[in-house]
């Protein structure tokens, strides 16, 4: 399927070493958490995700929870969105990481 040029942004989600949780700031952001609920930064970007993923181990523009704790990607809670426009994804970025707080997920959001 061909998209649009403008089409090449992208929101991921890796999940996190539950170490993470000894983050004190992590957890005052998440004080709905639910035991036993993955840890995971939601993000968005104009490159691959995969790409994007091996930046932040890298420590290249990089979050210092997924630099620290990120452990793989979990496509199959971003796949389906991808790729979209700039402004969609800033938006859809807010919405998937609402949507997995509501599930009692932990998450931190780019």
């Amino acid at each position: 399927m061909k998209f649009p040029k403008s089409h090449h942004y992208h929101v991921y989600v890796v999940a996190l070493d539950d170490r993470v949780w000894n983050s004190v700031k992590f957890r005052r952001c998440n004080p709905n958490y639910v035991m036993g609920q993955p840890f995971v930064y939601v993000g968005m970007t104009g490159l691959d995700p995969d790409v994007r993923f091996d930046k932040h181990k890298a420590g290249i523009q990089a979050n210092r929870f997924v630099t620290d704790y990120g452990v793989q990607l979990l496509p199959q809670l971003y796949e389906r969105f991808n790729p979209m426009p700039y402004k969609e994804a800033q938006a859809m970025e807010i919405e998937l990481a609402l949507a997995l707080q509501a599930k009692g997920y932990g998450v931190w959001q780019g």
